[in-house]
């Protein structure tokens, strides 16, 4: 006993430390016994049988109907299908050279003035980056394969080739007007 009288306070530390751990783990055992319990219930309710489910309901038959209208295209048949695989009709050319004013949309082209008079005019185009091109009769612009067919002063006129929707193609005219100074 002496030994530990006359010895260091700070050994006993460790001790105290162990005895605590010790005390908590038997308070801590003691509170298992009560999961039989809750086991057991969990057992009786998985015992159970499932409440009934409701009946698949009736679906309900419908009537066919044969669509046979004389001498008409039938609504829901795809036209692309019933299309003739004729070549008539207008089409753009593979082949051609694109032209610059090609890649720019009509509405962002501005017609600023013209030079010349007769067959020989020629239109002022003004481009986005404010650049300007000359265009005459036969050249193209705009994204739609849009050929200039005629130039008045006042204006650039255009057939313009667009999708038809089924597969073809068909032919719109546009316009680009002199842009007015201010």
């Amino acid at each position: 006993m002496r030994r530990f009288l006359n010895s260091d306070p700070r050994q006993f530390v460790p001790m105290r430390r162990f005895a605590i751990l010790i005390a908590l783990a038997a308070m801590t055992s003691a509170c298992t016994p009560g999961m039989d319990d809750l086991r057991a219930y969990v057992a009786d309710v998985k015992s159970r049988p499932g409440p009934p489910l409701d009946p698949l309901p009736v679906m309900q038959q419908f009537e066919t109907f044969e669509y046979a209208a004389h001498g008409m295209r039938d609504p829901f048949s795809n036209p692309r299908e019933e299309r003739s695989t004729a070549t008539s009709g207008p089409r753009p050319d593979p082949d051609r050279r694109r032209e610059l004013l090609e890649g720019v949309p009509l509405d962002s082209l501005d017609m600023v003035g013209t030079l010349g008079t007769g067959a020989a005019m020629v239109a002022l185009i003004l481009d986005p980056e404010r650049v300007v091109h000359r265009v005459k009769v036969g050249n193209y612009m705009g994204q739609n394969e849009g050929r200039i067919v005629a130039i008045a002063v006042d204006r650039v006129d255009l057939i313009e080739l667009v999708p038809d929707g089924a597969g073809g193609w068909m032919e719109r005219r546009a316009s680009v007007a002199l842009e007015e100074q201010q």
